[in-house]
């Protein structure tokens, strides 16, 4: 079952990956990018689009960091309540035992 997910993906990424190429290919006109501040040089539309992409990316990435940092700690936090909850309850049942006894 894992290497039919495994297949599955690397079909679509290779389907993801001809279709970047190919509207590469079609929008090579060089286009100036005039931001509010700055007026970039003329490059082209599938370099632009690339790069804010990527920006994207990282910021979605920085925007996620805290989050995942918190519920990290949450997480071990969690684990090590977990791990002091187990002992103290294999210490009640050795003690039930022994009481039994």
């Amino acid at each position: 079952m894992r290497w039919i997910k495994g297949v599955i993906l690397a079909i679509i990424a290779l389907i993801v990956l001809i279709f970047g190429i190919l509207f590469a290919v079609r929008n090579q006109a060089a286009i100036p990018l005039d931001i509010i501040w700055a007026k970039l040089p003329p490059a082209s539309l599938s370099l632009w689009l690339l790069s804010t992409l990527v920006v994207g990316v990282l910021l979605g990435m920085l925007a996620m960091t805290g989050m995942y940092l918190r519920l990290r700690t949450a997480l071990v936090r969690a684990r090590h309540d977990q791990r002091t909850q187990q002992k103290e309850l294999n210490q009640l049942r050795t003690r039930e035992l022994k009481e039994a006894s």
